[in-house]
Parts: structure tokens; sequence; C-alpha cells
């Protein structure tokens, strides 16, 4: 990589690695390498390390062995870029003669001289000589005003460890003396002023939240004195570390059925081959067939913890599932029943506590139920005349929003006590965002509006050209995912109030159906289809990655396990509920040929 700054014409010549083969500088005395950088280990047997004597990046090379190098095919910037990628790398291991004998066989060098000795200064706490060596190494900056910067991060260490040592005289010269004429960052000035009145070391190391005098915090601050410094002079801290960390999230990032959370730690992957997730580690296979209802079924919802799943029919009733923790398998806990309208829309309290039950359009009451117990606590009705077919939680769970399309929607707490009231909007759907206090609702002007229960105010969010039947909004409270009469699924930035996609594939009319977020960190999108299919979408990409078939008339509602990433449920016209998940166990051979459930889209 090119030298910037001033002096670039200067050090060319040093940096530019077949050259620096002749242009070595004498090696710091102690532990230091040809390499320029301290020695971890005691090298007992000599190879490749300097011997006091002049000693370059190609020390002990003869002139015929420079002549030789000089004959072979000159090294690339990028293959030298690999080469000092690599030395950092072992270097990083201890593997310091391993580096000497890399960099002089390859005639490279691993960092500036200036930069070598500037390192050896530091993590040998030679404050004074460190400072010098910014000066020599000012002409190789990006920017000549890091100096500043540099020098106030060495003098904090100074200071730092002239308190831990006792030395209070010393480190109040530094403070007073050396930090403070600098005129930079003086609110840290204050705050490292306060140290002073630490009665011993590990007050200071507590309250400064440093490691104390030694290799660590010196490691740590040399880690922040290199991003001042080109690439050029002194590679940044375990660069090659952070390449390949990047690879593999990149390659997650890509994989269009990624839906773990793995460490982020290299530790735990492969660097031997490309990441892949296949399609049969993805819930797309049907595990179970749930048939208790007998009718209809219209909506289906896992609770926040994913420990159960309530489905609401229009049977009448409303079914709790228990979710086996092993086996991921569901076994009916209980029936709610009475809903004479039929159960359209189902929401569990942030505790999961309690379940609210709401009807189709004719209903003009919502029943809100303790799951835990099995016991009614509130059945709620206005008027005769209004229609409760849509219900949110508030986050404090203990009020909710409830309305529909008669022209109200109220704000109630658990007893059905009305709190606020707002008239003239036709809901279709509600959903409470985090902070409490606004209630996002779409209506029948194809539009979702904010409206804020304290100041009275609303808003318009986002404005559609065809009806929005259903919507939901991700955990983090940024996008909102609609279901758009004749349109499909369409994602909007609430932030922003931009259209982020349209996703493509599921034929949505008029009827109602509801979509989600869902796998590891929401990056997945599934919805039900009146063509009797479930869709996925990675959320990024427009087109289905899978197309789920068993049901055999319209998926009304999809669901997926917040907790569990490779489950999830669909509710039907046909009176049942499929619980998808990955496919069975089978050997090799066996899931080759497993096809069955689940259409692959991404070609």
């Amino acid at each position: 990589m090119q030298s910037n700054g001033a002096g670039q014409e200067q050090e060319s010549s040093e940096l530019s690695c077949l050259n620096s083969a002749q242009n070595g500088e004498s090696s710091s005395a102690g532990g230091s390498h040809s390499n320029g950088l301290l020695s971890n280990t005691d090298n007992s047997n000599g190879v490749g390390t300097s011997n006091g004597s002049s000693a370059g990046p190609c020390s002990g090379t003869s002139s015929s062995e420079v002549g030789s190098l000089k004959k072979k095919k000159r090294l690339s910037q990028a293959e030298e870029d690999v080469i000092r990628l690599i030395g950092q790398h072992l270097h990083g291991l201890g593997l310091n003669q391993t580096v000497d004998l890399l960099m002089q066989e390859s005639g490279c060098r691993l960092e500036h001289p200036s930069a070598s000795k500037f390192r050896n200064h530091v993590m040998e706490g030679e404050w004074d000589k460190a400072e010098n060596d910014l000066n020599e190494l000012r002409a190789l900056m990006h920017s000549p005003n890091a100096i500043v910067r540099m020098k106030f991060l060495l003098l904090q260490q100074k200071y730092l460890e002239y308190l831990e040592d006792g030395k209070v005289l010393e480190a109040l010269q530094v403070l007073r003396g050396e930090l403070t004429p600098l005129k930079y960052n003086t609110d840290r000035i204050h705050i490292l002023s306060g140290y002073l009145m630490c009665s011993h070391a590990d007050d200071l190391r507590a309250k400064a939240e440093w490691e104390g005098k030694g290799t660590a915090s010196r490691s740590r601050l040399l880690d922040k004195l290199q991003t001042y410094l080109p690439p050029s002079v002194m590679l940044p801290p375990r660069r090659l570390h952070t390449l390949l960390r990047q690879a593999v999230e990149l390659q997650r990032d890509r994989c269009l059925y990624h839906n773990t959370k793995l460490d982020n730690s290299l530790d735990s992957v492969s660097l031997l081959l490309d990441h892949v997730c296949s399609r049969k580690q993805f819930p797309c296979y049907t595990q179970q067939i749930l048939t208790e209802h007998c009718n209809e079924v219209w909506f289906c919802k896992f609770s926040n913890d994913g420990t159960k799943l309530a489905t609401g029919s229009k049977d009448t009733t409303v079914i709790i599932w228990q979710v086996d923790p092993e086996s991921h398998q569901l076994k009916l806990l209980r029936t709610l029943e009475g809903h004479a309208y039929g159960v359209s829309y189902l929401a569990w309290s942030p505790d999961d506590t309690y379940l609210i039950a709401c009807g189709p359009d004719d209903c003009s009451e919502l029943w809100l139920w303790n799951v835990q117990t099995g016991e009614l606590r509130t059945k709620m009705s206005q008027s005769h005349e209004d229609s409760l077919t849509s219900v949110a939680w508030n986050p404090d769970g203990k009020r909710f929003v409830a309305g529909g399309q008669r022209g109200q929607f109220y704000q109630c707490d658990l007893d059905g006590n009305l709190l606020d009231s707002w008239e003239g909007v036709r809901v279709q759907c509600l959903w409470c965002l985090s902070d409490g206090r606004t209630v996002l609702a779409s209506d029948t002007h194809q539009r979702i509006r904010g409206y804020n229960f304290e100041d009275l105010t609303d808003r318009n969010i986002v404005q559609e050209d065809h009806p929005i039947m259903s919507f939901t909004v991700s955990k983090n409270g940024r996008l909102a995912l609609l279901n758009v009469a004749t349109q499909g699924v369409h994602l909007w930035d609430l932030q922003d109030r931009v259209l982020v996609r349209k996703y493509q594939g599921v034929t949505q009319g008029f009827y109602t159906i509801h979509s989600c977020f869902g796998g590891h960190n929401e990056d997945f999108i599934a919805s039900g289809s009146e063509d009797h299919k479930v869709y996925i979408w990675h959320r990024r990409g427009e087109l289905p990655i899978a197309e789920l078939t068993g049901h055999t008339r319209t998926v009304n509602c999809v669901s997926w396990n917040p907790a569990i990433p490779g489950l999830m449920a669909s509710a039907s016209d046909d009176g049942t509920v499929r619980i998808w998940g990955p496919a069975p166990f089978l050997d090799s051979q066996e899931t080759d040929g497993l096809s069955e459930n689940c259409t692959n889209m991404d070609s």
C-alpha cells in the first residue's frame, strides 16, 4: 500500500518491498527482531534473530542472495499485503523466528522502522522516547493533527502508571505540565484529575476502567495509536483476523437459509469451507398437523416467550397449545370457548399472562383471558354498534387499545375500563410502539397513521394506493410489514417513511391475511396466500426462497416462533394448523431426494 502524507517521495523507496532489503536499520537492543517487532519468546537458537549488528529486513542475506531476489518476479502490492498480514498474525502467535525468515525470504518489511521503534518504546513504557518517535512519524501520517491525539493517549497512560506506582507528584506534573498544555479533550482531563483522589491501585483501576500498568493496557493503547497511522507504516491491529471475520459474516449475510445465531469467534467456524446452510435445516417441512378445530382457522400467534401457540377459529374457540422445548411438538393445553362470532384476531400480553381475542366485523366485544388459569378476566363491549376486530397491547402490559371499522378505537385497562378514545377512525389493524405513547392504526383511507394519546396529536406515516388488510411491526419498531389488497406484501421503513420492498409471489385479494417477521434476527418474512401456500422471503430479496404446500384452502395467518427460529405455524380455511420445521432426520441418500412440501426458489 502506498505511503501517504508528507515525505512520500523520501519514504517510498523504504516502503518498497524489495528495496527495503538494502535499507535496514539497527534493531533495538534486547528482544527485538529483524522484522522490527518486540519478541514475545526467548529464541535461543538464533535463527533469523538480530544479534545486535546492523539488522535490516533481510539481515544476514548476502549480496548474491539479494541479487537472486531481484531476479525473481517482483511481488504485486496484493502479494506484499498478504505477506505482511501473515507476518503480523504469526507475530501475534509468538512465532517471531518464522516472521523473520518470512520477511527475509520475501524481501518484505512488516512495518516502517520508525513505527517499529515506536511500538517497542510504547510496550517498554519509555514514554519520552515514544514522544520523540512521534516527530519521525509525523511526516508519514494522513493527518498531522493526529499527533496531538496520539500524544494525549501516551501521556494519559504515563499519568495513570505514575498514579498506580504511587508517584503522585510526577503524575501531577504530567497532568499540569504536559496534558493540559495540549488543550485537547479538557473534559477528559477533568476526569483524569479526579483519579488523584484514589486511595489505592485497585480503586484507580476500577474507576478508570483500566487494566493497570503492564502488557495488557499498553497493547490496548498501541491498538488505539495504530488507528492514526497509515497501514503502509503500521498494520491495523489483528488485521488478518478482522478480514477473516468479515468474510465469514458476509457469507452468512448472503446465505439465503442462515437461521441460527453463531458465535462471532472464528473458533466456531471452519475457514477451509464456504459457509452454507441447507434448505433442509429451514422450517419448510410439515412436522405436525393440528386438526382439533372444526371450522376455518382464522388466526394463530406464538406467545412472546415461544412456549405456547394460540389459535382462533370460526368454530368460536381459542385453543392454547404447549410447545415441547425438546421435540418442538405441540400438544393441546386448554380450549377457551364462548366466542359467538368466531375468533379472527389474538394478542398476547407482553408477559404472556393474558390473551385478548377479537371477532370479525360484526363482533362488538372482545375477551381478555388469563392464559395460566383459563379464566375469563374481562369481556368488554362499549356499544352493540361497535366493531372490535383488532387489538394491541401497550408495552407496560397494563393497557391495551382496541378498535374496528365503525369509526372509533379505545384505550382500556385490564378490567375493560375506558381510559381514552379516538373518534372518527375506521381501524383495520393496530400496533403500539415501544415508546408507550404512540399507537399505529391502519384505516380505510389506505394509510397508517400514528396517534399519541398523551398530547392528542396524529400524523401520517404510510400511504398506500390500495387497502391495507393487516400489518405488523418488527421488534425494533423500525420496519412495518403490510398485506395490501391485490398487491401482496410490502415492507415500509417507519422512520424514513419510505417503501423499502415489494415481495413477489403471494396471491392477496381482499381477504385479511396476516404476515410476520421471523427467524434469527428477524431476517425472514412469511405470509399466507389465497393460493393455499405459505411464502417465505429473505428480508433483503423480493423473490420467495420457499413456497410451502400442504394446505388445501386460503392460508389466513402465519406466525414464526420468536424463541425457536426453526419453528413456524400457519392457519388455514381448511380447518387445520400446520407446524413447520426442518427436515426430519434422514440419512444422506434419503435427504438428497427430500423435496416434498418445500419448493426451492433461490434460483
